[in-house]
């Protein structure tokens, strides 16, 4: 009879301190307000099922940064494109969360197996921490190759325009309109902006070659740049550099077939030769013991 009570005040204290927990977030939730992303892109999927707390963190800990730091973690964001997915009081919110989530979840089994390693938590800390970084990473990697890959188009479709008698932000419109979506879309979206906002195309040019940091961009801008400065012919920069870019991706692409049979080596050496030779010997093998030689 003792034991049912205490089993019955043990599940008691349980459910009152999760309907506390659940009565806490549905306040702070409602303190926070409504999320407005109106001009944003949505959150990385990986964020989603936290989002809530993400929310809760940046409004009563992120918004009281020192702006210094928030300045460091926008430009940064801003340089890898990704400006338009989350502030930066939302990024460290993310870091926040993330380094408390991970500890947590793997605290529950842990401290009912009785072997709490402290260690072990410090390192999920931290893991938790730097997950959105290597997200940015990540994003950035696919951001470089999609630009590296899609540029050329681009350039074909302004020199088209140009050559159709448009000038060069109504060629890079009508390239932003009817090219192919993606990373390279977004960037000359954003150039667009800075022209429509009162920057020269020049000065807008230039921020995209600050933001994407990229050898083949850096020569585009440079060479529009250039032209523009000089009163060359646009089109036959636009024409040039295509056919650069062009030539460069198709280089890109011979350099990697001609690496695919040294990247093959060790994968035979390693899998495909000791299988083969298994396949091989085993009907020997097998034959010699059956005579009764091995």
């Amino acid at each position: 009879m003792f034991d049912d009570l205490i089993v019955l005040a043990a599940g008691m204290s349980v459910g009152t301190a999760v309907a506390c927990s659940v009565l806490l977030l549905i306040l702070l939730v409602s303190m926070v307000g409504k999320d407005s992303r109106k001009y944003m892109d949505p959150p990385p999927a990986f964020m989603l099922p936290v989002w809530p707390l993400i929310k809760i963190v940046s409004f009563f800990i992120g918004n009281n940064l020192p702006a210094s730091y928030l300045n460091k973690l926008d430009a940064k964001l801003q340089k890898n494109s990704l400006g338009f997915v989350l502030t930066a009081e939302e990024y460290f919110s993310a870091c926040f969360v993330f380094a408390l989530l991970l500890p947590a979840l793997a605290a529950i089994p842990l401290v009912s197996s009785g072997d709490v390693s402290v260690g072990l938590l410090i390192i999920l800390a931290i893991i938790g921490f730097i997950l959105p970084e290597a997200w940015v990473k990540d994003a950035r990697r696919k951001r470089d190759v999609a630009i590296i890959q899609s540029l050329p188009t681009y350039l074909d479709y302004l020199s088209m325009c140009v050559d159709a008698g448009l000038n060069f932000s109504g060629a890079l419109k009508q390239a932003v309109e009817k090219g192919p979506k993606g990373a390279m879309n977004n960037e000359f979206r954003i150039v667009l902006r800075d022209i429509n906002s009162g920057q020269t195309r020049a000065d807008a040019l230039s921020r995209l070659e600050q933001r994407v940091a990229l050898k083949d961009v850096t020569i585009f801008v440079s060479a529009v740049i250039q032209a523009e400065k000089m009163g060359s012919s646009m089109r036959e920069t636009l024409l040039i550099q295509a056919e650069q870019r062009l030539d460069e991706r198709f280089q890109r692409a011979e350099k990697m077939a001609m690496e695919a049979p040294v990247k093959l080596v060790i994968p035979l050496i390693a899998f495909i030769f000791p299988l083969t030779f298994i396949i091989l010997l085993f009907p020997i093998v097998i034959k010699f013991l059956e005579q009764g030689a091995l």
